[in-house]
């Protein structure tokens, strides 16, 4: 068994699609109109076949509480693997991303968390040379 699809619920998808694609990099895989959202998935350049992530709307009234009580308690909703975590960092700087954690050790990782301006938090992760 595999993960074929996951989501991030966003306040807005095309301020969602910009962020995830225009800053992060990411590719849209699917893009199917279903009333008034869409069906909004996005995929790592690396692997273009690999999991897709869902831009969901946030609409339904229960998300709107919890992604509030996660980004309060400095949860991330998600975790991206990244090569070179100081480089990244620098990178989402300079585009104006705002950082909640500066790349920091966290035991067999080093990681950092940033806002993906559509009420979430997202952790990127950078694996230590275990060698």
């Amino acid at each position: 068994m595999k993960i074929y699809v996951t989501n991030v619920f966003v306040d807005d998808q095309d301020k969602a699609e910009k962020f995830y694609t225009g800053v992060l990099g990411f590719t849209v895989k699917n893009d199917i109109p279903l009333g008034e959202n869409r069906w909004l998935t996005v995929v790592s350049n690396e692997d273009p076949e690999g999991t897709e992530l869902l831009l969901e709307p946030g609409d339904h009234p229960a998300v709107k509480s919890c992604k509030d009580a996660l980004v309060a308690d400095g949860i991330p909703a998600h975790s991206f693997l990244v090569e070179g975590l100081d480089a990244e960092r620098k990178r989402l700087g300079d585009l104006g991303v705002e950082f909640a954690v500066e790349p920091t050790d966290a035991g067999p990782v080093r990681m950092a968390v940033f806002s993906d301006t559509c009420g979430n938090l997202i952790q990127m992760v950078e694996m230590k040379d275990t060698a």
